[in-house]
């Protein structure tokens, strides 16, 4: 094909710019080759920078400050940045306060409240949900630690009220130790546990009935296991208050699997405990319950496929499980035996997945999810599921208990911030608590539309699409394509101020629903997890393929966006077609597949992306992992890795390998940054203005890289 003489004038023209400002730029540091060379089942895979998987390496880290230096050098020139974090800040910091996890304990509301320009949320009490204004601070990480540094992980009450444990870690780490507070004061008593959350299988605890004490998840401590192990074998042990916890007690724990990450709920009455288990991040789970005989019971098992539980009235339980019900059901089991032989069948799903239900005295309220967007019902034992209203386009985020078997919910969309709703079964009215989000930034201009691509095996793949009103479908809009597809995470409608900026300088902004979520039940995320992972790329690369052929942009206008499994998105779409994208945006993602189960939190990945160790799942991985999928002289998108030195789920070494290799590899004039945090780690307890100024990096490279202006 000839490309006419202007065409070729501005090529000319715009690789000598990127020429220019690429000389502008420290150089790219020097990163030597020192191949080795794995044998995977017969294949022999050289690995020329597995250095830099060695944080502690004073050559890894003289390394990363220098890619660092040159991400900044680029960032900090970027004429658009300045712009860009004074109307971030404005936005964020100019938001309502905005009221999540909200608990009732002993006649008390509890929630964590976030009110910028503070760094970090913090944990408050509530008259009830229609006076914010009643809020008493009970632990306030911004007072504890002025920097931002430390963050609220979990807290859980006592059934009376009157005290309140809370995980605290630092740092983005997620390595949370338990203190106890008194609500009405604050005032933290002398109790501490310490290694209760962690990045790779969380935290939780459980109150017993009189509050003299809680059941709580734990890691081994330095010289219970080999080094190797201590982010492993999380088990359940016992405090009582006031004790030392050199006297807590075993409880629950030494039969289960290595990777096994436990949650611990109390009935409302404290006379059982419920441990629910996960064998890692695929989603298989089974359950244990404590009941006042002193005794953990098996309930379920794996092949039960039960997920979530909770109790309802008269100490019954409630489980989803999804044998021979892919789009799940409920069923109901009696104390004290809890017996799945004796279940009750209380909902069946209908063309929509159950994601989330709540018990209410005779009232069980349950969340579907619908492709994305949500439903939700109200049904009232014996009766049929009544609907209830919510907003279009949207989620349904946390259910919790309002006196009277009332339901509070949180309802979101695209457009809309956070409220929480207030639902009377009796009338069947849903009506807006004062708990709700105002933004500066407002959408009113903005359409939601949902498209469908096709995949490349036929599967119809459903989208999100944001634009203001009338913009032209011409081909030229710079588009972001966001997309995750993963662990059965479904990608639901969510508000988000940054968002504003994109859309009033032309942008169009597109989120896909993925295979490997939970869209439309177990069936989806099944056909994007293990050997059919590639399903998941596919279906990024017929969402971007769409969104070309139907003119809303071009290759040379479309960026991508995506963050840990997001991130491993990333990596592959970016090697399995690199000509579809100008730029790419990937967050703490993982790009070596073949070591990534080397590390910590990669071992819990097995059962989500499986194992070097058996045959048909190496062959799967090797055959997407983007590291080793990255070609000599091929010409690359723009790429922006962000990544945090205290990520506990996804190590950074990721990163600093796939930009090396990438770096090395391209042929294009485009550029491969890194920038690594040292105050962040996945993402999780990042504080405020820290997300300020890395929204603002990925917008000025966005901006750059599309010429946007």
């Amino acid at each position: 094909m000839t490309i006419p003489i202007h065409a070729r004038v501005l090529l000319t023209l715009c690789c000598a710019l990127l020429c220019c400002a690429a000389d502008q730029l420290p150089p790219i540091p020097q990163t030597p080759k020192r191949p080795v060379t794995d044998d995977y089942r017969g294949v022999k895979v050289v690995d020329d920078y597995r250095w830099l998987e060695q944080a502690a390496d004073p050559e890894v880290r003289e390394w990363s400050g220098s890619q660092n230096a040159r991400t900044r050098a680029y960032l900090d020139r970027l004429p658009a940045r300045g712009a860009i974090v004074e109307q971030l800040t404005h936005w964020y910091t100019g938001q309502s306060p905005r009221f999540s996890a909200l608990t009732s304990q002993g006649g008390v509301l509890f929630a964590i409240e976030t009110q910028p320009p503070k760094l970090q949320p913090f944990l408050v009490t509530l008259s009830s949900a229609d006076e914010p204004g009643s809020a008493h601070v009970v632990v306030d990480p911004n007072t504890l630690d002025p920097s931002g540094g430390t963050t609220i992980d979990f807290y859980v009450p006592s059934h009376d009220g009157k005290l309140v444990a809370v995980s605290l870690s630092k740092g983005g780490s997620e390595e949370g130790s338990v203190s106890v507070f008194e609500v009405a004061t604050g005032q933290p008593l002398s109790d501490a546990i310490p290694r209760v959350n962690g990045a790779t299988a969380g935290g939780s605890v459980a109150w017993n009935g009189d509050a003299t004490g809680f059941w709580y998840t734990r890691y081994p401590r330095a010289g219970e296991r080999p080094a190797a192990d201590l982010h492993f074998f999380q088990q359940v042990w016992f405090h009582r208050i006031g004790t030392p916890t050199a006297q807590d007690q075993y409880a629950l724990g030494k039969e289960l699997p290595r990777i096994a990450e436990v949650a611990l709920e109390a009935s409302d009455d404290g006379k059982f405990v419920l441990a629910r288990v996960a064998n890692g991040d695929g989603g298989e789970f089974l359950h244990y319950m404590l009941g006042p005989e002193g005794r953990w019971n098996q309930i379920t098992l794996l092949s039960d496929k039960t997920s979530q539980a909770a109790f309802g009235a008269g100490g019954s339980l409630y489980l989803l499980s999804r044998k021979d019900a892919p789009m799940g059901k409920l069923l109901e089991v009696s104390p004290p035996a809890f017996s799945l032989d004796k279940a009750k069948t209380v909902v069946t799903a209908g063309r929509s997945s159950i994601d989330g239900f709540l018990a209410a005295g005779p009232y069980l309220y349950v969340r579907y999810m619908a492709g994305g967007p949500s439903k939700l019902l109200a049904k009232e034992m014996g009766k049929e599921q009544k609907a209830v209203d919510i907003l279009p386009v949207s989620s349904v985020g946390q259910l919790a208990r309002a006196p009277g078997d009332q339901l509070l919910f949180e309802n979101e969309s695209f457009v809309e911030p956070a409220a929480w709703y207030r639902y009377d079964p009796a009338s069947g009215q849903a009506k807006k608590t004062a708990l709700a989000e105002t933004s500066p930034a407002a959408f009113g201009d903005v359409e939601v539309s949902r498209q469908f691509a096709v995949s490349k095996d036929g599967t119809r793949v459903p989208m999100s699409i944001l634009r203001r009103k009338g913009t032209r479908l011409d081909g030229n809009n710079p588009t972001l394509l966001y997309g995750y597809g993963g662990y059965s995470i479904s990608e639901e409608p969510r508000f988000s101020a940054r968002r504003r900026w994109w859309l009033d300088h032309g942008g169009v902004w597109v989120t896909a629903n993925l295979r490997g979520g939970a869209e439309f039940g177990e069936a989806w995320h099944e056909q994007g997890r293990l050997t059919s992972k590639q399903n998941v790329f596919d279906d990024f690369i017929a969402c971007a393929e769409y969104l070309i052929k139907a003119k809303y942009t071009n290759p040379e206008k479309l960026a991508i966006e995506g963050g840990s499994n997001g991130g491993l998105l990333m990596g592959a779409a970016l090697t399995q077609r690199p000509e579809l994208f100008r730029a790419v945006v990937s967050h703490v993602g993982i790009y070596d597949m073949l070591r990534v189960e080397n590390f910590p939190n990669g071992a819990f990945n097995v059962t989500e992306f499986g194992t070097i160790k058996e045959a048909d799942q190496f062959r799967a991985l090797y055959a997407y992992s983007p590291y080793h999928h990255v070609k000599d002289g091929a010409d690359y998108p723009a790429v922006l890795f962000l990544t945090g030195d205290n990520d506990g789920r996804v190590d950074p070494m990721n990163s600093r390998k796939m930009a090396a290799r990438l770096q090395a590899a391209t042929h294009s004039p485009r550029p491969i940054f890194l920038r690594t945090s040292s105050s962040t780690g996945h993402g999780i307890g990042t504080a405020l203005n820290e997300r300020i100024e890395q929204d603002a990096d990925v917008f000025a490279f966005l901006f750059d890289q599309l010429g946007m202006k």
